[in-house]
């Protein structure tokens, strides 16, 4: 039986301060095809992957034809971000503290190639991150559990001996799923009680809250073999 211990990393939101700019670009960019859906309710769908993002907020039988092309023009807003997008305080530090105590990191994201490569330049925690789970390496991107199945596989690690960080209750709904430990970040907008209905065993402010806090948070819980 695998004996790593797996420190699973939502990105958008849990490790980068980028929900907000998402919501912005999917404004526009559903807008621009005649959508006039309210940024709160952008802002709820964020962390789902593009399509079921607008299977979420869009009717069922509308005409589909439309949404490669939203989905394109959301794509092409955000990229302008990508030289100045920022990371939040202390996500380097804690996914380094991690590491360093024989974690194994994994990004778990629905984010694609090129957007990935920005945040990670942003996050610059590289040496402390042993793989990214992506939402193009499985059928159902969260709150499937199949990312973090594939993210627990990559670390060689079972759902008992992992924790996953996110800031969505996609991310939760997912954790609970998987069978793994949820904790949840505010940094991402949505409020502690939402979070903790959907299943996080715990919930903190951000990064630099949960890093303070690591010594009682579920990650303690973890034994080290």
């Amino acid at each position: 039986m695998p004996q790593n211990r797996a420190a699973l990393f939502d990105v958008d939101g849990t490790l980068a301060d980028t929900n907000h700019l998402h919501v912005v670009c999917w404004w526009e960019a559903l807008h621009q095809h005649g959508h006039r859906i309210p940024m709160h309710a952008i802002h709820r769908a964020v962390g789902l992957p593009g399509e079921d993002l607008l299977d979420h907020l869009l009717a069922d039988d509308r005409d589909r034809g439309d949404d490669e092309l939203i989905s394109s023009v959301h794509d092409a807003l955000y990229a302008t971000y990508f030289d100045r997008l920022p990371a939040l305080a202390s996500a380097a530090d804690l996914l380094r503290t991690l590491s360093a105590a024989g974690w194994k990191v994994v990004l778990v994201t629905s984010a694609k190639d090129r957007e990935l490569t920005a945040l990670r330049r942003a996050i610059d925690a590289d040496d402390a991150i042993t793989d990214t789970a992506t939402s193009d390496d499985v059928e159902e991107g969260k709150p499937s559990p199949e990312p973090l199945q594939h993210a627990l596989e990559l670390a060689g690690a079972t759902p008992e001996r992992a924790v996953f960080v996110g800031d969505t209750v996609w991310d939760m709904k997912a954790a609970v799923r998987a069978g793994v430990a949820g904790v949840g970040l505010l940094c991402g907008g949505i409020p502690r009680g939402d979070l903790e209905e959907a299943g996080a065993t715990a919930a903190y402010q951000d990064p630099a809250d949960l890093l303070a806090r690591l010594a009682d948070s579920p990650f303690s819980s973890v034994p080290s073999a």
